[in-house]
């Protein structure tokens, strides 16, 4: 956004001051005291705790730049720990000329030396900038001589031409705080929206209209005192969703006449429309027609003429991997290159499909990461990414051409976070997004016991549909890491590991395997879990505390594993296992496991339905008694007899 330079414009003032006089903005003078503490009273096995935490965001009514300044004052008890605040990065944004930048840092650690306070100020050598995408570059540096018990402190300064989005700030974080505030102050004549979630109330808070810097201000002041960790549950996608924070977007501006910026989502579709990087490209029908495969005029059914062209546009094009809304080097660029980033992949997508006859629309979302879209507060930075929607008679259906393992209504995992905003040219409207989907995984082992009592065989890891994206996700992050995850979540010798997407997306890792240490035997017994390695150890839904957040898969599934398993010459089954079902009254979870003796062979068989992609809290009991009847099926063992 260009510089904003203000005028001064008068209005109705607006109170919300708390009853006790609390300052913000003064920063405590270092205390020798803290090098003393042995823990924090919040929460005695915290690695850091925050001492002072303030966050200012302020607009220069003689610039017209918004100011933002930090200061943190953090104790650090176990540094092993805290390695997340020994190493500080702030993010520097840049969009063609208009940039943003750092200064007035100042960074120390604090230690106690022969009962006196040392400071080891950070030397400018530790400082680096580091060049993250087009449009984010990084500034870092590292905290010297950082021991347990130290206290680093750290304060700086960013000049951003950039009004539109002040900053997101968590409020609850992973580390206890005694102090955090969050200050905004802004000109009376350009308004934000200032959203606030979370459960978190501030001790002190001070919403009002006053003279500030010479001139009327609005200002928001929320300061909070003994912030406990946050404490994290498993399966949830994303925790920020939950943490209180606070964010701020610009609303308006009053300079002669009032402009909005992000009163209605309607607006913002306009403006979608009109800008070139969106509704420019969207313009350009000419690169849809003259780059049609013939092949697509001569489907007549609805669905399978748009498979047809998703299908040319998604194995056509590759992903760059850049998000965003907005194209970059323009669809035009990517025919050529054959490569773009989401904006121009699926945007040409939904050219094409409407020149397919097809009625298709932009779907805007926020990907999971990005955390959810504030329907209260329309903004286009709420939304990260964008896929294409086509409207048939029997509803909406889906497509992503970034990934290649994706289908209709089958989209990668990231895209799955609740709902989208449609952009028709028409009419803008939100769209629920459901993963109806199941996705299916295959563990299957084939084993025999061998005279030596040791265990030999082949083992397959099969997965479908969005379990399968995300398989491929984590494969292509680190290709050795993911194979050496089967050595050390089973403990087994795993060797010819071969991992590969097949032609129908699914993906699947196959290998042989052996262990000498899956039986005990006792004189002329052998006594071994038929479910071998993959046996349920313990019961993930072992939460202690009441549940606070919703329970996410990304996916409904269905997981079977199935061993069969060879039983030696001359020997025989003492006592089979005992067979168990159990399901839910809704019939949304269920588990079962059978045990069969077929010949020389025993097979074993577990599977897990869960019929939806989420729950609610309330779910959780079941899923712990359902988890906890699966770990004690899965952990039955046999014993083999040698007959006489």
């Amino acid at each position: 956004m260009k510089k904003i330079f203000l005028v001064a414009f008068c209005s109705m003032n607006f109170m919300f001051i708390d009853a006790q006089k609390h300052e913000f903005l003064e920063y405590p003078k270092f205390n020798d005291a803290d090098l003393s503490k042995q823990k924090s009273v919040l929460d005695e096995n915290a690695p850091a705790e925050i001492l002072y935490k303030s966050l200012h965001f302020n607009i220069d009514y003689n610039t017209g730049n918004l100011i933002k300044k930090a200061f943190y004052r953090v104790k650090i008890y176990d540094k092993d720990k805290a390695e997340d605040w020994l190493n500080l990065e702030i993010p520097l944004y840049q969009n063609g000329s208009d940039q943003e930048t750092i200064s007035k840092i100042k960074a120390f650690t604090y230690n106690l030396e022969n009962g006196a306070s040392v400071a080891t100020k950070v030397d400018k050598s530790s400082k680096y900038k580091s060049k993250e995408s087009k449009y984010v570059s990084i500034s870092k540096f590292a905290f010297p001589n950082v021991k347990n018990g130290s206290v680093i402190e750290y304060q700086y300064e960013v000049v951003s031409p950039f009004l539109y989005v002040i900053p997101e700030i968590l409020i609850e974080t992973d580390t206890p705080s005694l102090y955090t505030e969050y200050v905004l102050d802004s000109p009376s004549n350009i308004a934000y929206n200032v959203n606030y979630t979370g459960f978190l109330n501030p001790k002190h808070k001070e919403v009002t209209e006053k003279m500030m810097y010479g001139l009327n201000y609005r200002t928001y002041r929320f300061g909070y005192e003994n912030i406990k960790g946050f404490k994290a549950e498993k399966f949830v996608n994303n925790d920020r969703n939950y943490r209180t924070k606070i964010s701020a977007e610009l609303h308006s501006t009053n300079f002669k006449e009032l402009k909005l910026y992000s009163s209605s989502w309607e607006q913002i579709k306009e403006r979608l429309y009109e800008n070139e990087d969106f509704g420019g490209e969207l313009k350009k029908t000419r690169l849809a027609k003259e780059n049609m495969p013939s092949h697509i005029a001569e489907i007549s059914n609805e669905i399978e003429k748009a498979n047809a062209v998703f299908n040319y546009v998604k194995n056509t094009f590759t992903w760059n991997k850049d998000r965003g809304i907005y194209t970059e080097g323009g669809i035009k660029k990517m025919l050529e290159t054959k490569t773009g980033n989401a904006a121009e992949i699926n945007l040409f997508l939904v050219m094409m499909l409407r020149e397919a006859g097809i009625k298709a629309d932009p779907l805007t979302i926020s990907t999971i990461n990005n955390g959810l879209i504030n329907i209260a507060s329309p903004n286009v930075s709420n939304m990260n990414f964008v896929i294409a929607a086509i409207q048939t008679k029997d509803g909406f259906h889906l497509y992503d051409a970034t990934a290649k393992q994706s289908a209709m209504d089958q989209l990668p995992p990231r895209d799955w976070n609740q709902f989208g905003i449609l952009i028709n040219k028409e009419k803008v409207q939100q769209l629920s997004m459901v993963n109806a989907k199941t996705s299916f995984t295959y563990l299957t082992a084939d084993a025999k016991i061998n005279d030596d009592g040791s265990i030999s065989g082949t083992y397959s890891d099969k997965d479908t549909g969005t379990y399968a994206m995300f398989a491929k996700e984590s494969y292509d992050d680190n290709a050795d890491k993911y194979k050496k995850q089967y050595k050390d979540n089973y403990a087994i010798d795993f060797t010819g590991i071969d991992s590969k997407v097949l032609e129908n997306g699914d993906f699947e890792s196959t290998m042989k395997f052996s262990s000498d240490n899956l039986i005990d035997k006792i004189g002329k017994k052998m006594i071994i879990n038929p479910m071998l390695f993959l046996n349920k150890n313990s019961n993930e839904f072992d939460q202690t505390e009441e549940r606070k957040f919703m329970i996410d898969f990304t996916s409904p599934f269905t997981r079977i594993k199935k061993i069969a398993l060879e039983i030696p010459e001359g020997y025989v089954v003492e006592e089979m296992p005992k067979n168990k079902k159990i399901v839910t009254d809704d019939k949304e979870i269920e588990y079962s496991y059978t045990a069969e003796q077929k010949g020389n062979k025993l097979e074993v068989v577990s599977t897990t339905k869960i019929l939806s992609p989420n729950y609610s809290k309330e779910y959780y009991p079941a899923f712990k008694q359902i988890w906890g009847v699966a770990s004690k099926q899965e952990n039955q063992v046999i014993s083999l007899v040698k007959k006489q």
